[in-house]
């Protein structure tokens, strides 16, 4: 014990002589570490007697702690000593400007919504806009929708209350319509309507947008995104149209191995009319687009309605149908993102949950760009 002793004041002294942390640092594995005195101190309670074991194991234990908390303090007194140098020695330039963290992250809908801009611009498309809240003519009419379509039923579309002449009775269907019935735009075609009267052609636009269908599951929502494509122009045919989706989709996917299928259909406002489907594989429990479709393990996947501007709706908007032709298509925006990024639930899109977001969030300096890749992740 005397020879326990006589370390204990050594060490006690060098503890408080040590000039840095790893100096300290030192002296603390000379005593505490595996190897250390105290350590081999320890290991000899096992070779001693019940009596000498009762009387030497408390006074071990004691130097023990008695090391211990002189090595927290000196080390205290150090690091506190290191501050106090640190901040004598640096200066703060009050005059520079703070740095900026940027907080919270751009929508997957937003960033697809960018990368579709920037895939068509280089196209020589431009974006067009148009209002949330069309009329009946723009929305239907003009669309070669007839009055008995069933796309304008009230189960599939959000109207606004008839108005009430003074009489005090609501207006009847036709006279509903004669005052440009009020309504949710069910697609972003209008803005397709309304360019082609502004602009006439030849003309190239994509019209991406929020649009409302009343419907709600997993895979569908009352409000959703929508990108309309349209082409008029001098000699324009289906060829043109399935050079613009497969260029468009080998971008968007960012590989080559699209592989496209156009498949008869009808819609009103498109003659012939062709639905669109791409090739997909199923990895894990996500869906990858890539491949070819008859292929074995390959599937195909429709993505939207495309087909050649029906002669009516050219000249519902103004344009010779004689001299003019083209092509229209339109995209599910949320569809195409989660196909693209792997989600599952087109619900979690307008959740606002922040664990989501965090997790499909993109950054806001995560602009997509085709020479750095659309999809650059966040």
């Amino acid at each position: 014990m005397t020879e326990l002793t006589l370390q204990k004041d050594a060490a006690l002294a060098a503890i408080a002589d040590a000039a840095s942390l790893e100096a300290l640092d030192e002296q603390r594995v000379a005593a505490l570490g595996k190897k250390g005195w105290v350590s081999l101190a320890l290991k000899t309670l096992g070779q001693m007697s019940p009596e000498q074991r009762q009387e030497a194991a408390p006074a071990i234990q004691a130097v023990r702690a008695e090391i211990a908390s002189a090595i927290e303090a000196k080390k205290a007194a150090l690091e506190a000593a290191e501050l106090e140098s640190q901040l004598a020695s640096e200066t703060l330039d009050l005059t520079l400007p703070a740095p900026v963290r940027p907080q919270g992250s751009v929508h997957p809908v937003s960033q697809v919504m960018d990368e579709l801009a920037e895939i068509f611009a280089d196209l020589g498309f431009a974006v067009a806009t148009g209002p949330e809240i069309e009329d009946d003519w723009h929305n239907f009419t003009a669309l070669n929708m007839d009055e008995s379509h069933p796309a304008r039923a009230m189960h599939d579309t959000f109207y606004f209350p008839d108005a009430v002449p003074d009489g005090g009775q609501p207006a009847s269907s036709s006279e509903a319509l004669g005052q440009k019935k009020m309504l949710l735009r069910t697609h972003t075609s209008p803005v397709q309507i309304r360019s082609m009267k502004e602009q006439g052609a030849p003309i190239r636009l994509i019209a991406p947008g929020r649009v409302y269908r009343s419907d709600s599951d997993a895979t569908h929502t009352p409000m959703f995104h929508q990108v309309e494509g349209l082409v008029v122009d001098r000699d324009i045919h289906l060829g043109h149209l399935k050079w613009t989706l497969e260029t468009f989709f080998k971008a968007f996917f960012e590989r080559e191995d699209i592989t496209l299928r156009l498949r008869p259909s009808y819609f009103p406002f498109t003659e012939p009319s062709v639905e669109v489907d791409v090739g997909y594989s199923n990895e894990g429990n996500r869906r990858v687009v890539g491949g070819h479709g008859d292929a074995e393990g390959h599937d195909w996947m429709e993505l939207g309605g495309s087909g050649m501007v029906n002669r009516r709706v050219l000249e519902m908007a103004g344009v010779d149908p004689d001299e003019y032709q083209g092509f229209a298509f339109g995209l599910g925006i949320d569809r195409i993102a989660m196909l693209k990024y792997g989600m599952n639930d087109l619900r979690a899109f307008f959740d606002g949950d922040p664990r989501w977001l965090s997790h499909y969030g993109f950054g806001a300096v995560d602009q997509p760009t085709l020479s750095a890749g659309v999809g650059a992740p966040s």
